[in-house]
């Protein structure tokens, strides 16, 4: 019996020890549905499966790459949007003070102009946005029906500035456009909400992964004309209209989504848990079913994680080894 008990403790200490090869980490849990999905799963994935002790710490995006770039904390950005860091970024990584160890870690994001899916079956003719502004008549505003609406961003958010130089570049009041805005983002949600669920047409701007666009199933549009070049976005279209004086028609700039990690995390991490880090890529289409999923069982972070993990197994059983993968499966009966 003594052979036992040293036998089983001796196994808990190897356990312990190769757990404490791990450590604490701190992940940012990012102030968005899809980013506080990622952050806890990171969490359930790197506690059950590697031992590490994990701290979730409040995330956004810009607040978050100072502190990791200036205090190298937290050690984990699971989904950092960089278009809006990334010079200072880019700086980093030169630097080596950040490493981006996974260029892509859900597929299919971006922002654009969007239709609904019943519009491009009813209307197989309207492939490109350029399409769509050659029929105004079939998005007709509720205020002036003779004229087309798009539903921009509501004024205030960084959207709003680009989608009216982009409104202004592609002459779309000349061509019988009305730029509306929504007002806020309950606004927004509820123009495409209703339009869909009536069978009216719906033409706006809007981003994923979003529960939105996965529950309604919105088609976006190519633009039909090719990015117009970094200066033209940068300086003229995502600025102020009297600071844009000749917007150039261009399609939307390309959103890029990145997991970066601090020097000392990636410089002491187990070489298995960075290898996770790496594989870790969540489809669009999984992403928004679980946004929706969020959205209409009002489920938080923690809650979506075990469902995802429940009903993905398929999926991030190849983040992980095969050993890693039946010490989770344990943890969610």
């Amino acid at each position: 019996m003594l052979k036992k008990a040293g036998i089983g403790l001796a196994l808990l200490m190897s356990t312990n020890i190769a757990f404490a090869k791990c450590g604490d980490i701190q992940i940012a849990e990012w102030n968005w549905a899809s980013g506080e999905l990622m952050a806890n799963v990171d969490k359930v994935i790197l506690e059950t499966g590697f031992g590490c002790k994990v701290e979730k710490v409040p995330g956004a995006t810009n607040t978050t790459f100072a502190s990791m770039n200036e205090k190298g904390r937290p050690d984990i950005a699971g989904e950092l949007w960089i278009n809006a860091v990334r010079i200072p970024l880019d700086k980093a990584i030169k630097e080596g003070s950040l490493h981006s160890i996974n260029e892509g870690p859900i597929t299919g994001l971006g922002e654009g102009w969007w239709i609904s899916p019943e519009t491009a079956k009813k209307h197989p003719e309207l492939k490109t946005v350029q399409d769509v502004l050659k029929h105004p008549e079939l998005f007709p505003d509720k205020e002036d029906p003779k004229k087309g609406a798009f539903i921009g961003c509501p004024a205030g958010w960084g959207c709003q500035l680009a989608n009216v130089n982009l409104y202004r570049a592609f002459e779309m009041e000349k061509k019988g456009w009305k730029l509306v805005d929504p007002g806020s983002a309950a606004g927004l949600d509820g123009s495409m909400s209703k339009a869909v669920e009536r069978s009216k047409n719906w033409f706006g701007y809007y981003w994923s992964p979003t529960a939105m666009i996965g529950k309604y199933k919105m088609v976006k549009l190519d633009f039909g004309v090719p990015y117009a070049g970094d200066d033209n976005w940068n300086n003229c279209i995502a600025k102020a209209e009297q600071e844009c004086k000749d917007p150039k028609p261009s399609s939307w700039t390309k959103s890029e989504v990145r997991t970066v990690v601090t020097d000392k995390f990636k410089k002491n991490a187990d070489a298995d848990v960075m290898d996770y880090l790496k594989k870790r890529i969540f489809p669009s289409d999984v992403m928004n079913e679980m946004l929706v999923y969020m959205k209409d069982e009002q489920a938080d972070g923690a809650t979506a994680a075990i469902e995802f993990l429940t009903k993905h197994s398929m999926l991030w059983t190849k983040w992980v080894s095969e050993d890693t993968a039946k010490k989770i499966k344990k943890s969610l009966k």
